[in-house]
């Protein structure tokens, strides 16, 4: 069963940072690009940042986040999104995305809160 599992989520004050984990499970996570999204209360979900295949490993950012996130990958499956310099409008329920097998894969969401 593919799984995806996002842990890290918290409290922080603005200007501080945060470390989000998506642990894998259930596919060949190499072969797979890996995805972080957000929903903010009252918003639609929207693409965050996301990197490709082990083997390619390139990344790409929302024009929001650019130079205040990054997003890697080990070899132990799991996906990270550290978030530095954080922003009371960077607040929402953070999702790791994966498509296997033309599926899409949601993992249940953690939820950020940066406080003012």
């Amino acid at each position: 069963e593919v799984q995806v599992v996002e842990s890290g989520g918290g409290l922080v004050q603005a200007g501080g940072s945060l470390r989000l984990s998506c642990a894998a499970s259930g596919f060949t996570f190499d072969d797979h690009a890996i995805g972080w999204f957000r929903q903010a209360p009252g918003k639609e979900r929207e693409g965050v940042s996301c990197i490709a295949s082990s083997s390619d490993g390139s990344t790409m950012y929302a024009d929001s986040v650019k130079g205040r996130f990054t997003i890697s990958r080990d070899n132990a499956k799991n996906t990270y999104l550290q978030m530095h310099s954080l922003k009371p409008e960077d607040t929402a329920v953070y999702y790791c995305y994966t498509q296997a097998d033309l599926h899409d894969y949601w993992g249940q969401g953690t939820q950020v809160t940066v406080s003012s």
